[in-house]
């Protein structure tokens, strides 16, 4: 039984209010000082660095330097599936007014990032759609690009021969926080999201989660087509 990860330390470093808090600011996918993150958290600067320690040596988030200012971000796109996986299991904090899982706001519900790829309404529709033209395989666990999706994928602008060059998966499940059902996450996820910047079918909210689809976006979201 040794060879078990040991998870409790973990559970133990998420279950505090003001790192649950910084690590949900994080989910943006954007670095953040330690000021910043100490207002997110709502704690002082002294004790917001006691906190970046500890999530840092846990290796859940990382530091990028840049001159002489630090910013912090996720470790890694497996501890934002993590996150948002309990953002789906948890409980509001008036969870017996509210029937609703997930963000009030509706925009962010249709549509935000999840770290480096689209989730919401939009994201599950749209695995749904790539299911339905036989472009990927879903399992609950695994998602795996067919060869139809490996020739939609380039008609559609995404180089899998540099994705294959990551040591990232291709492709991967993520449990959508709003929905409760999966969205695409992964290298692939991100790279369609980036797509969806670049061709400027999308683009993100300042400051915020939402991503707002023009109608070519939604387009794209229901048709696979651009």
């Amino acid at each position: 039984m040794h060879d078990i990860p040991e998870i409790s330390a973990t559970a133990g470093l998420l279950a505090d209010p003001t790192r649950g808090r910084m690590l949900s600011a994080l989910m943006q996918g954007k670095a953040l000082t330690a000021t910043e993150l100490a207002l997110e958290g709502g704690v002082t600067a002294s004790t917001a660095s006691s906190h970046l320690a500890r999530l840092t040596d846990a290796g859940l988030i990382a530091i990028a330097q840049q001159g002489r200012h630090r910013y912090f971000q996720l470790a890694s796109p497996e501890v934002a599936a993590a996150i948002e996986g309990l953002m789906a299991i948890s409980v509001p904090p008036v969870a017996r007014q509210v029937v609703m899982p997930g963000p009030r706001d509706e925009a962010m519900r249709h549509a935000r990032v999840c770290y480096d790829h689209l989730a919401g309404e939009a994201a599950v529709r749209m695995l749904d759609r790539m299911q339905g033209r036989k472009l990927v395989t879903v399992a609950r666990d695994a998602i795996e690009l067919t060869g139809a999706g490996k020739t939609w994928c380039r008609r559609v602008g995404v180089d899998l021969e540099a994705l294959g060059e990551t040591r990232r998966r291709l492709c991967r499940p993520c449990l959508d926080w709003s929905e409760r059902r999966t969205h695409l996450a992964g290298a692939l996820g991100c790279a369609l999201l980036e797509r969806l910047f670049a061709l400027r079918y999308a683009r993100r909210v300042r400051d915020s989660r939402v991503v707002v689809l023009s109608p070519l976006g939604e387009a794209f979201v229901e048709r696979l087509e651009l």
